[in-house]
Formats: C-alpha cells, structure tokens, sequence
C-alpha cells in the first residue's frame, strides 16, 4: 500500500484513505445523491482507489485523482464536478 501520497509541489504526505473517502463522500452529497447511493459510489470508487494505491509504495495526487475521476464517469457521473470542485478547494 502506498504510504504517501506526492502533492503538485513534490511534497509528501502520508496517504489517508480517510481522506480519499470523505472526498468522495462529500462530493456525493453535494451532487444529491441520497445516502444509500452515496455509501455504495464511496465504497465502489475507494475499493479501486485503493487498488491502485496498494501496487505502489508513493501515489502521486495527479495519479490517485486519475483513477477516481475514470472510476466516477463509470459509476456516478453526477459526482464528476462536484468532485472536482472539492479537490480542487483542497489543492488535490
């Protein structure tokens, strides 16, 4: 598992899958989704998020948001933007 994660300024912080979650959850909401289909998109995208995470010992953040955003279009295309614009108030 990948134990940091290398920020746009290289950077690096100790990967949180924590984090990665609450990202998505929160862009979940923010689309409207209701709270079932807000746990099952989280628990759908992390699981892949993770996966590519795990082959790794350091994620650039370009990577991980990569890989969220692909997994997002296939499982809830309303939760693209208000996902981006969540990253992109955290720096991500």
């Amino acid at each position: 598992m990948a134990t940091n994660v290398i920020k746009r300024d290289d950077s690096k912080q100790p990967f949180d899958e924590g984090k990665v979650r609450k990202s998505i959850e929160l862009a979940a909401q923010d689309a409207g989704l209701t709270p079932e289909r807000t746990q099952e998109v989280v628990n759908q995208v992390l699981s892949v998020a993770l996966e590519a995470a795990t082959a790794k010992e350091e994620i650039a953040t370009s990577e991980l948001r990569e890989v969220i955003l692909a997994e997002l279009e296939k499982t809830e295309t309303s939760v693209v933007g208000a996902w981006k614009k969540y990253a992109q108030s955290k720096g991500a």
